[in-house]
This record gives structure tokens, sequence and C-alpha cells, in this order.
């Protein structure tokens, strides 16, 4: 499972009572975040980020959460040069070259020397914060046979419905998208025609569809790996499960940036740099449901340990990304006939 959303924004405030200035209200400041909705909220990272974060500086985090991170683009695309926003955290590695396009970030000069992803990725103006390998997720109660490739999931048996996201709103549905592209190729508009009688419904965003699948609308749904550590941690079942796939499974790096025209440029790098120090990267694994990129104070709750671990990462260059991602899912419309 995974939560995300993130955006904030508060003024610093200088107050002047009976000729002196109060240090406390001089000094703060505040640091406004773009992110998506389900780091944001109560069960999300947000909260403990927010707290951690403000305890080594004198400010206060305001975030503010949109649905998803192709969301987060779109928002930033508006807004353009007047947007409030210092950092924007929940962009993947999938959007990072179009939101380089837009002018709008700047390098964030940080050490990443710390930053540990399957087949590595390295950035001088996006910071990675974590990880996931996508996958799908299935209930052991109503299959007992899950696929075990993507060659499989596609030519399985259409009365198994699964749920995905649309790629045009969602990263996991971008994921998907670039996942099927990365196995199939040219072939991918048949493939996908293929799959959609197995689509119960495509949904906007990962909450959507996850919501769909635990309350047993479909048995299968496009999610993460790490999905079913949150039942074994948070609900102690190990009914929901994900499906190893032969071929390899497409991997999500999720990633921050310094906007160019940050009200509070230095208090954002110094965010940016705390996003690889335990008092963050500890939220990561039971809170986001994501795997952490840096080091963590802690260990891993065991049920991490009991995860599918692929073999074959896949990850597309950001740039061939960009130059056919509205190509590739204007391919998936038609084959899914939802244009």
């Amino acid at each position: 499972m995974r939560p995300k959303t993130v955006s904030l924004f508060i003024g610093g405030v200088t107050a002047a009572m009976i000729g002196f200035v109060s240090p406390t209200f001089a000094a703060d400041k505040t640091l406004t975040v773009y992110t998506y909705e389900s780091f944001v909220s109560e069960w999300g990272p947000g909260p403990k980020v927010k707290e951690a974060f403000e305890q080594t500086c004198d400010c206060t985090v305001n975030f503010v959460g949109v649905a998803d991170g192709v969301a987060l683009l779109t928002r930033l695309k508006l807004e353009g040069e007047t947007s409030k926003a210092d950092v924007v955290l929940g962009l993947d590695t999938n959007l990072v070259e179009e939101a380089k396009q837009t002018g709008l970030f700047e390098a964030h000069s940080v050490d990443a020397s710390a930053v540990q992803v399957p087949g590595g990725f390295s950035d001088d103006v996006f910071l990675p914060y974590d990880y996931g390998h996508f996958a799908v997720i299935y209930d052991t109660e109503v299959i007992t046979t899950p696929p075990t490739s993507l060659k499989d999931l596609v030519e399985g048996d259409p009365a198994q419905k699964i749920v995905i996201q649309d790629p045009r709103t969602s990263t996991p549905g971008l994921g998907l998208l670039l996942w099927v592209r990365s196995v199939y190729g040219d072939q991918a508009p048949e493939a996908w025609a293929k799959l959609k009688d197995r689509v119960l419904t495509v949904t906007p965003g990962w909450s959507e569809a996850y919501g769909l699948f635990t309350k047993g609308e479909a048995p299968m749904v496009l999610s993460y790996t790490t999905s079913p550590a949150y039942h074994m941690v948070a609900e102690e079942t190990d009914r929901y499960q994900a499906a190893e796939f032969s071929e390899g499974h497409y991997i999500q790096i999720e990633v921050a940036g310094l906007l160019k025209n940050a009200p509070e440029k230095e208090l954002a790098r110094q965010f940016l740099a705390f996003m690889l120090e335990p008092g963050f990267q500890n939220t990561i694994p039971t809170n986001n449901w994501m795997m952490p990129v840096a080091a963590t104070s802690e260990p891993l709750p065991e049920a991490f340990g009991k995860l599918v671990q692929p073999k074959t990462t896949f990850l597309m260059d950001p740039a061939e990304v960009a130059a056919n991602r509205q190509a590739w899912i204007d391919e998936w419309l038609k084959a899914m006939t939802l244009n």
C-alpha cells in the first residue's frame, strides 16, 4: 500500500510588541511542499516527517496534496513561475525529464552518495527518497494460481478481473504502461487489446483502485511488491500477496525537486538533505509502504523479508519516456477503447 500527496505554504511572521521583536516569530519561516494526498494523510509519512523536520529547523512545514504524481506535474505546469511551492515531492523517474522541460526546477546541490536503488539512479535536479517495484497484488482466497508472468496476465482467464490505474493521471498507471512496453515493445497495443477483457475498471489513481480490490470488487489490482507488507504488519494477515513475474518488474523511484522560484530556497535544500536521513527514511517502510533509499535507524519489519524480490528490474530512460509518453498513451486509449 502506499499513501501520497503534499503541498505547503505559510508565510514568515514578524511580530513587534511593545518595542521588541519576538525571536520566535522573527525566525519562523514556512516551507511549502507539494506532494500527493496519501503522503500527507494521517496514516502517511507526512505528519511524522513534518514533526521530525520542524525539530531541526526554525520553521513550519505546510504540505499541499494533490491526487498523484501526474497531477502534481499538471498543477505545476498550470501555476508556472507563480507557484508558491518550495519543494515538489512525489514525481517519479518517468516524469523527471518532462518536469525539467518546464524550466521550473534547479539543481538540488545535495550530497546523494547515500542513495541506493536497484539499477542505480542519480540526477542533479531530482533527488530520490523511496522506491518500489510495481506488481499485481492478488487475493489468495479467490485466486489459488496467480499469473507468473506478464504474458500470463495478458492472456489469462477474463473472468478473473484486475483493477488498474489511468496512465494519464496516475504514476502506477503510467508504470504499467511502461512495463507492458518494456516487455512487449511494438506489440504493446496488441497486449493491451487482450488485457482489456480482464480489466474490471480503470481508476484515476492508486487509492481508488486499491479500495475496490480490498472491498472484493476484483481479485487483482496493480500496486507494489511492498503492498503485502502493509497487510502483514498492520492487519496481521497474509491474505494479499504479490505475483512474481518471470520477465521482471518495472520500478518506481520517487523523487523530490527544488523550484527555481522557491520563496525559501535554502530551507528547501535543508529539507531535501533531510530526506536522506533516518528522521525521514524511517517513515517510508511502514507509512508510505515503499522501500527506503538510504539508511534507517532500525531494521525493517520482518514482513519485508517475505516480499517478492524481482530478479530483473525494468526502468526506461526518462528522456525516452518524455519523447514517447503521449504516443504510448494514445495507443493505450485506442486499444482499451477509452478515447
